[in-house]
């Protein structure tokens, strides 16, 4: 039954794809949408492949940015949430403030950074850092104070330092939050990377995007947002690989 309802996971989102496809190759053929306001499917993928070797230093300049900044968050983040766990005064008044830096559109942000840090690698890196960081945190700290208070006690009755209580017991019980965190602020990097590079630069696929729209090369423009949907997937399934290794009571038996 759940092998059954495991293949039904994966076959319906497939088809729902292929339909939003389908859809399009028929609105574009049939004229109803102008190519050159949306390019056939089949053009986007051959454009695609065309692009690959001219967007190589433009997709390893966006993947470090990425990376960097999403590891920068979760350290930030595991600080952070251990600190507003543990310090009830630190957490009254920092929460505030981290609900309303979200309110800030980060696009408005990405330009004060290029004043601030110039037009290299760090505006872009802090631009994924601050979209990435609130939803780990957050998630985090909710796993953080949902763990069973008697487990707590218990480990104080037995004279566990604070420390000890948070790596034996509190992290590793509220580590569903936190992937769950960790997996929203992985789709985001990318994003955050992208409007970084929107403010300048020397490469990037950020940079690269606005080139070919200013350009009008259409396909060109629909093929790197492939790029990025196919980097943003790849990070979030390596996430949800490293959740299924550590977490292996939370598998399906």
């Amino acid at each position: 039954m759940k092998k059954h309802t495991s293949i039904e996971d994966k076959v319906i989102p497939i088809i729902f794809i292929g339909i939003i496809i389908l859809l399009w190759h028929i609105s574009v053929s049939y004229g109803y949408i102008q190519p050159y306001m949306l390019p056939l499917p089949k053009d986007v993928i051959i454009t695609f492949f065309k692009i690959l070797p001219e967007c190589k230093e433009h997709i390893l300049v966006t993947v470090q940015e990425a990376v960097y900044g999403l590891l920068i968050a979760v350290v930030f983040s595991i600080i952070l949430a251990s600190l507003m766990d543990n310090i009830k005064i630190l957490r009254k008044a920092i929460y505030p403030v981290l609900v309303i830096s979200q309110t800030i559109p980060v696009i408005v942000l990405s330009p004060l950074f290029a004043v601030w840090f110039g037009m290299y690698m760090l505006p872009k890196v802090i631009m994924v850092v601050i979209v990435c960081f609130f939803p780990i945190v957050i998630s985090l700290l909710e796993g953080l104070e949902s763990v069973d208070e008697d487990l707590i006690n218990m480990m104080k009755s037995m004279g566990a330092s604070k420390f000890k209580i948070f790596t034996l017991v509190k992290f590793p019980a509220s580590m569903v939050n936190f992937f769950s965190g960790l997996k929203v602020a992985a789709t985001y990097s990318f994003m955050g990377a992208i409007i970084g590079e929107w403010m300048g630069g020397k490469a990037g696929l950020g940079l690269y995007i606005l080139r070919v729209k200013k350009s009008f090369l259409v396909d060109k423009l629909f093929a790197a947002i492939l790029l990025i949907i196919i980097f943003s997937m790849m990070i979030f399934k390596i996430i949800s690989y490293m959740q299924y290794r550590f977490m292996p009571w939370t598998r399906e038996k």
